[in-house]
């Protein structure tokens, strides 16, 4: 049975359709999560409650709007968004809280180093082709995965891979000179 109509019987309650479900979907979302998340514990607690999210709004899936597969895996990847996030936050609430008791001596030169982080990356982005700047631009700041960027770019996936690895490649070599 298709995820379709396996979320319809779920959005009825039933369990044993679920279980399908469960069994059909879980990998994908994990490995959807885990890229985003890339902690396994974390990505595991993510993949659950998305999983536990499905049973509870099943109803909200709307079949016109598109597949169930893609809206499961929005809801994925929206969850561990909110999740990278969360820990982000968490992780600046403490470093202010410690810097706030032990100030950093070296906090502008970090900073300046940062900075200058920043701008040889987007430097050596600028190097890359537009559809290389593109495609890895919506894989590593947008978060998605390699499948996700043929769908939005209209592309096949394999020339999807070629401009990644290519576009990656010539980053590198340009971080590297920058070094």
């Amino acid at each position: 049975m298709k995820a379709d109509e396996l979320l319809t019987l779920v959005a009825d309650g039933d369990q044993k359709a679920f279980e399908e479900l469960y069994g059909l979907v879980s990998g994908p979302v994990f490995g959807l999560v885990r890229r985003v998340v890339r902690d396994p514990a974390q990505s595991e607690e993510v993949t659950q409650e998305v999983l536990l999210e499905l049973w509870r709004s099943a109803a909200r899936f709307d079949p016109r709007r598109g597949s169930a597969l893609s809206w499961i895996l929005t809801v994925a990847h929206r969850r561990a968004v909110d999740r990278v996030r969360s820990a982000r936050a968490a992780g600046e609430r403490d470093l202010r809280e410690a810097r706030a008791h032990h100030p950093a001596y070296d906090q502008v030169a970090e900073e300046v180093e940062a900075g200058l982080e920043r701008e040889s990356v987007r430097r050596c982005l600028d190097r890359l082709t537009a559809l290389q700047r593109q495609s890895v631009t919506l894989a590593y700041y947008d978060g998605y995965t390699y499948r996700e960027v043929a769908e939005r770019l209209r592309l096949p996936l394999g020339t999807v891979k070629t401009r990644m690895r290519d576009g990656l490649g010539r980053l590198r070599d340009c971080l590297d000179g920058a070094a």
